[in-house]
């Protein structure tokens, strides 16, 4: 299995491996599996092992320049990819800590209906568990890089659940950071930053970079939480329901959460219109708002008994590269892009078509440690971390 970003940073920092062979190794990894995943519409062969160089060569300067340099560069050597030709923009953050961008990853293509799939620069991209399978979108390459061990990270945006379908169906960690805490190009607030990664460990690590917070360690437990099946509106399918419920269950039996009965069942109104309004130009807000400010009530009555909402992540199985027909793939993920709360995605085992499915964690506003330190006590008590597809 590749090394994970934490490995990587420690050893090139210790001097125990080299930026430049890291980077390499990525680089022919991508070089063999691409082709079939079809994950980056662009690889920056020359410039990634030149930005490599840069990052070893500071690293061997002399014995005070090393002890400043090495605290700052906290990720010294890790191969990230960036969504679409234009993630570098926002990628400063970990190109100072020392991240090496080899590429940026596929999107869906122009005038896709359904923001589910991606477009590489070799074809559509596709599920690593299933060729025949969509890996969700639109963080379509990054999910799918980040599950074939292409690279160890990967950036992500997520208006409705861009990353975090993506990486219930290729069976990663996925994590959308709540609305305002981070820089977002996007005019409706709908769309935030993310990450994908192997492990809660990693997106952890990333999750340090980006907003100075650390993720603690001992995080008591357990943690109350709330299951919903449906969160009052969605009508998802039994298995990832069933997947889902499997996996709150493994992570009740280790400790990690206690299950909670909250004194009103939750019951969202349905996000969906609300969500198309606000991003359909003269559009009339006032419903939209009207049905945030309610949905806003609800979710905060539900906080003010737990600390965690569980759900599955998706609806449905990944579909077909034919589309998922009348079926959102959001129903479940969009009511906290909406409500802007953090949320991650967890893998949650394996359906009977051999692909992933996952559970999500939703927490209150600007509580990203929290998730994070949850994750990471899963991948510990339970071994919720990602499964390693073939390299």
């Amino acid at each position: 299995m590749p090394l994970s970003a934490g490995e990587i940073a420690a050893g090139v920092r210790a001097g125990e491996l080299r930026a430049v062979e890291v980077v390499e190794a990525a680089l022919e990894r991508i070089e063999r599996a691409d082709p079939e995943l079809c994950a980056f519409v662009e690889v920056w062969r020359e410039e990634a092992l030149r930005r490599a160089g840069e990052v070893d060569a500071c690293l061997g300067r002399r014995a005070g320049d090393v002890a400043r340099k090495g605290e700052a560069l906290s990720l010294a050597g890790v191969p990230i990819a960036v969504k679409g030709r234009h993630g570098l923009r926002a990628a400063g953050p970990l190109l100072a800590a020392g991240c090496v961008a080899v590429g940026a990853t596929s999107v869906p293509g122009p005038g896709t209906p359904w923001q589910t799939w991606g477009l590489g620069a070799r074809g559509r991209t596709v599920n690593p568990w299933r060729a025949d399978r969509t890996p969700g979108g639109s963080s379509a390459g990054a999910a799918v890089a980040v599950a074939a061990g292409l690279v160890p990270l990967a950036t992500g945006g997520d208006g409705a659940g861009s990353v975090r379908i993506p990486a219930a169906w290729c069976g990663v960690t996925g994590l959308k950071t709540t609305a305002g805490r981070l820089p977002s190009a996007d005019r409706t607030g709908l769309a935030v930053p993310g990450v994908l990664a192997r492990s809660a460990s990693d997106a952890a690590a990333w999750w340090r970079v980006v907003s100075q917070e650390q993720v603690p360690t001992g995080t008591p437990l357990p943690v109350t939480a709330v299951w919903s099946s449906d969160l009052g509106f969605a009508r998802p399918d039994p298995e990832p329901v069933t997947l889902a419920r499997a996996a709150v269950e493994r992570l009740a039996a280790a400790g990690v959460v206690r299950l909670v009965r909250p004194r009103v069942p939750l019951r969202l109104t349905d996000p969906g219109p609300a969500w198309l309004a606000l991003r359909t130009p003269g559009a009339d807000p006032g419903e939209a708002h009207r049905v945030r400010a309610e949905n806003d009530r609800r979710l905060a009555a539900l906080f003010a008994e737990a600390e965690l909402l569980l759900t599955p992540t998706t609806p449905t199985p990944p579909h077909g590269h034919d589309g998922p027909g009348d079926r959102y793939s959001t129903s479940l993920t969009w009511a906290f892009n909406l409500s802007g709360h953090p949320a991650l995605s967890l893998p949650a085992g394996f359906g009977g078509d051999g692909c992933p499915a996952g559970l999500q964690l939703v927490a209150p506003q600007g509580r990203e440690a929290l998730l994070l330190a949850v994750a990471r006590e899963a991948e510990v008590r339970v071994g919720s971390r990602g499964h390693p597809w073939r390299i």
